[in-house]
C-alpha cells in the first residue's frame, strides 16, 4: 500500500515531522509512507493563481498517486498553521486531489492537549464541499508533551503510545482498503450519470401525485388516494395469492433489507424489519415516499456516486453494483446489493436494493464443512500487536438509497502519554 505524509509545519524543527518519519520507519511492514514537503507552497491568494506552480502540482500528483494520505497537524492557537491551511485551499481551489481520498489525522504539541483542537479543525476543513476527503473516523492519535516522547534516537519512548499509535495505524490500512475497493466498484463512467434526478420531479405511471413526497405520513396520504389494499385483502401475484397482511409479515420476515427505489428516483419502500436502531441501514417510517435527493445525505461525493450507480442499472451498463460497508470487521461484513428491476417488457422499473451481513452464513458454511479463511496479507500487523477492529464509517458507502445507517463507535481511548487534557496553545510553541 502507498501512502504519503505530510506535516503540517514549514519550521526547521518540527515534531509533526518527526512523527511522520517515525511512522515511515516503524510501520514500513504495513504501508510504504513517502512524506512531502509543503515549505515551497505559496499562501493561497486567489488573485494570484498558483495552482500550475510545481509546488502546488508536485502534492497534487503525489496524492492522486497514493493510496491514502496522513496528515500531522501542529496546533497554532486551536486551529492548524496557514502553511497547511494554504495547502488544502490550493488543492481545493481547481484542482481536488483529496476528493474521495482516505486521510488519517495525528498530531503532536509541546502540552498535554496533543493538538486535539487543530485536528477538529482539520477535519472540519476536509470534509467540507470541494475538499471531500474521507477521514478515518473516530480515531485520534493525541501525542502530547512532546519533547520530552522522543528518545535520542527520535524514537517514541512511551510502549502504551507505540502500540496505541501502532493499532491506529492499522485501522487507517484497513480503511485504506475498503474506501478504495468501493472506489473501484462504482460505475466508472459518468456519461450522463449527471442527468438522474434524484429530486424524483419527473412523473411515472405510477406516480401519486398531489401529496408531498416529504409529508410523514406519505404512505397513509397515498394509500387512501388510491384506495390501496390492506390488511385481509388479496394480491395476486406471478404465482401466489397473499393478503397485504401476509404479504408484508413475508417481507419483513426476509434475512435481508429490502428497498425500492422507483423509475423516478422516488423512495417508495423498505421492508420494516424492526427499529432503525437495529437495522444495518438505518430507514425510518418517515422516509417512505422521499425522493432520493431527501433520503440521502446531500455531500457531493454522495450524491456523484448514488447517480452513477442509478444511471449505470437505468441504461443495462450494470446489472448488479455490489459495495461493502467501510468498516466491517472478522465478525461482521455487510454489503450492499443493487439490482435493476424491470417489468416484462424490459422496461427499467427502479432499483432493487438489499442489505445483508453475509458473515453469519459464511461461518455456518465453514462450521459444516470444517473449513477455515485464509488472512488478507493486506489486514495482517506485526507478530506483537494484535490488530484491532475497525470502526464503522459513517456516511461513508455509495447507495440509491439510505446507505448512512452505520454509526461510528467510540474512539479507544490512547495509552496515557498519547492522552490529552487541557492545555495551552499557540503559533510559537505547539509544533
Amino acid at each position: 500500500m502507498k501512502l504519503v505524509g505530510i506535516a503540517g509545519s514549514v519550521a526547521d524543527k518540527s515534531y509533526n515531522r518527526m512523527l511522520l518519519k517515525y511512522m515511515t520507519t516503524h510501520f514500513s511492514d504495513l504501508a510504504d509512507i513517502e512524506m512531502l514537503d509543503i515549505k515551497d507552497v505559496p499562501l493561497f491568494n486567489e488573485s494570484d493563481d498558483q495552482t500550475n506552480s510545481d509546488a502546488v502540482q508536485y502534492l497534487k500528483h503525489k496524492i492522486e498517486a497514493a493510496d491514502g494520505v496522513i496528515i500531522a497537524t501542529p496546533e497554532h492557537n486551536h486551529t492548524i498553521t496557514a502553511s497547511l491551511k494554504s495547502v488544502i485551499e490550493w488543492l481545493s481551489y481547481k484542482i481536488h486531489p483529496l476528493d474521495g481520498k482516505p486521510v488519517m489525522i495525528v498530531g503532536a504539541s509541546y502540552y498535554n492537549q496533543g493538538s486535539s483542537r487543530a485536528q477538529l479543525n482539520l477535519r472540519q476543513i476536509l470534509e467540507a464541499p470541494g475538499v471531500n476527503a474521507v477521514v478515518l473516523p473516530g480515531h485520534e492519535f493525541l501525542l502530547g508533551n512532546v519533547k520530552e516522547a522522543f528518545d535520542a534516537d527520535d524514537n517514541l519512548k512511551d510502549e502504551g503510545t507505540i502500540n496505541f499509535l501502532q493499532s491506529t495505524m492499522q485501522k487507517f490500512v484497513k480503511f485504506v482498503t475498503v474506501i478504495n475497493s468501493m472506489e473501484k466498484s462504482a460505475p466508472k463512467d459518468d456519461d450522463g450519470a449527471d442527468s438522474e434526478d434524484l429530486g424524483a420531479t419527473g412523473k411515472i405511471s405510477t406516480t401519486v401525485e398531489g401529496i408531498d413526497m416529504n409529508a410523514p405520513d406519505w404512505v397513509e396520504q397515498a394509500a387512501k388516494k388510491t384506495n390501496a389494499a390492506e390488511g385481509n385483502d388479496y394480491v395476486k401475484l406471478d404465482r401466489g395469492l397473499l393478503t397485504v397482511d401476509q404479504l408484508n409479515a413475508f417481507l419483513n420476515s426476509m434475512p435481508l433489507e429490502l428497498t425500492y427505489a422507483d423509475n423516478s428516483n422516488q423512495f417508495i419502500y423498505y421492508n420494516k424489519m424492526g427499529p432503525a436502531e437495529d437495522m444495518l441501514a438505518r430507514r425510518t417510517p418517515d422516509q417512505a415516499g422521499d425522493p432520493l435527493s431527501t433520503v440521502h445525505p446531500m455531500k457531493a461525493r454522495v450524491i456523484k456516486h448514488v447517480k452513477q450507480v442509478i444511471h449505470a442499472l437505468r441504461t443495462g451498463a450494470s446489472q448488479e453494483v455490489r459495495m461493502p460497508v467501510p468498516g466491517n470487521t472478522a465478525d461482521k461484513y455487510v454489503v450492499h446489493n443493487y439490482r435493476a428491476m424491470h417489468d416484462p417488457d424490459g422496461n427499467y422499473m427502479g432499483v432493487n436494493e438489499n442489505v445483508v451481513d453475509i458473515m453469519p452464513m459464511i461461518k455456518w458454511y465453514l462450521k459444516q464443512t470444517g473449513q477455515k479463511l485464509e488472512g488478507n496479507p493486506d489486514a495482517t500487523t506485526s507478530a506483537s500487536v494484535k490488530a484491532e477492529e475497525p470502526a464503522p464509517v459513517a456516511d461513508a458507502s455509495s447507495s440509491a438509497s439510505v446507505d448512512d445507517g452505520a454509526e461510528e463507535k467510540p474512539a479507544a481511548k490512547p495509552a496515557p502519554a498519547a492522552t490529552p487534557s487541557d492545555g495551552y496553545s499557540s503559533a510559537s510553541v505547539n509544533d
